[in-house]
């Protein structure tokens, strides 16, 4: 048996058939978080990506760009625990009351 036999297939979809099958991410929102996933250069310097593409859950091969399903998701489930651990900043006259 080669490792291909033994490894379970991954589901690769293109940012359309992702975006038809979990419908709360428009194509255009999955662009725009693609695009974001590289470093890039600014006027303040460089931007670091949003960590999409070090997840592993971008692919590309050519000009087609894939989305490996799975690690998409454990990626969003990652950026949800980052921005539900941050502290809450409360207005200073709610916080005296």
């Amino acid at each position: 048996m080669t490792d291909q036999a033994t490894q379970p297939s991954r589901a690769l979809f293109t940012v359309r058939q992702f975006s038809e099958k979990h419908p709360a991410f428009p194509l255009a929102g999955l662009r725009h978080l693609i695009f974001l996933s590289e470093e890039r250069e600014s006027s303040n310097g460089k931007l670091p990506g949003n960590g999409l593409k070090e997840s592993g859950a971008i692919l590309r091969a050519g000009r087609k760009v894939l989305i490996d399903e799975a690690r998409f998701l454990t990626w969003l489930d990652q950026q949800n625990q980052v921005a539900t651990n941050a502290p809450i900043a409360r207005p200073a006259a709610v916080a005296q009351e």
